[in-house]
């Protein structure tokens, strides 16, 4: 049986790769991890543990001491800051434990970390499919540039979270200050009805094996609320000339917008498993139980056979009995 550890399990991301696993026909012991107590995670788990926060001094330690206690194979980060930690650590994790690290390339974690830095790694590469963007705080000079409205984005964030389009000087100037540390603006692509995730499950040398594509509707947290399967050859094409620019492996999440003209343009790059993942792997998209393969394994993946239909993600209660 392979021992698997989630982080963040009591989040979208974190319960979503664990109910995929569960999907599977595979025997997996889940160890579901999360700083909050009373959550949802331990529905989908064998074991609920409650972790100390990442950012405490002591996280490593813990991980690496959890890791040993319950001999495990293989963690998975179900949260953005698990992802980044846990890929500034990986050689004292691994060299600790044995254990193996889901984490992409890590020099793609690190760029796309930083969206701002991610815009001018496209820009010094040359890629096309990149939204213009800019640092400036002076609201006449970026209309002018950049177009109207405008989008302002968080510079490190998850998600859509954070992100405001803005409409008007009087709105642009309640943010303005924090713009270049904290925000970046962008030029305002497509619409919210052009809207695609397309996660592609990489081969690390410049293609990928498979992929899936949603059209998506956001909720207000910035996650999937509604999407449709689809198959559009222009995002086919996007995702493989951004996998043979970045070499990323594994999971990998790429989002779009789409303009009149059918131009792709990339919102962002994901480097790891879509927040999407459970709508993904009901229609036959299980990257979860693919990376368990691919980096446990060692199988070749195969192209998996894909259902179409449409999702829509509501609230719903689950009841533990005591």
């Amino acid at each position: 049986m392979i021992n698997i550890l989630v982080s963040g399990a009591s989040g979208i991301v974190g319960y979503g790769i664990l109910k995929s696993l569960k999907m599977t026909n595979e025997k997996y012991y889940l160890l579901g991890t999360s700083i909050y107590e009373e959550s949802i995670a331990e529905a989908f788990c064998d074991l609920f543990i409650k972790t100390t926060p990442t950012t405490d001094i002591y996280y490593i330690d813990w991980l690496i001491k959890t890791i040993k206690k319950h001999k495990i194979d293989f963690i998975i980060p179900g949260i953005e800051i698990d992802m980044q930690t846990w890929n500034k650590n990986r050689v004292r994790i691994e060299s600790a434990t044995g254990t193996k690290i889901l984490l992409n390339h890590s020099d793609l974690i690190d760029i796309c970390s930083d969206k701002w830095k991610f815009y001018k790694n496209m820009k010094i590469k040359n890629i096309p499919y990149i939204i213009e963007s800019s640092l400036e705080s002076n609201y006449k000079n970026l209309v002018k540039k950049l177009g109207f409205p405008l989008l302002i984005k968080p510079r490190c964030g998850f998600g859509s979270k954070g992100v405001v389009k803005i409409e008007n000087e009087k709105a642009f100037n309640l943010i303005k200050n924090e713009v270049g540390l904290k925000l970046m603006v962008q030029e305002f692509v497509g619409s919210e009805n052009e809207e695609y995730s397309c996660s592609a499950f990489c081969d690390g040398e410049g293609s990928f094996i498979s992929s899936q594509t949603l059209r998506r509707k956001l909720s207000r947290e910035g996650f999937t609320e509604k999407a449709v399967t689809v198959d559009d050859s222009d995002i086919n094409k996007a995702v493989f000339d951004l996998c043979s620019f970045f070499k990323p492996i594994g999971p990998t999440n790429f989002q779009f917008r789409k303009c009149n003209d059918n131009t792709v343009k990339l919102l962002e790059i994901n480097p790891r498993i879509s927040s999407s993942t459970s709508i993904r792997s009901a229609f036959g998209y299980n990257e979860s139980a693919m990376a368990v393969d691919f980096f446990i394994n060692k199988k070749t993946i195969t192209i998996p056979t894909l259902k179409k239909g449409r999702a829509v993600r509501y609230t719903e209660d689950y009841i533990f009995y005591i």
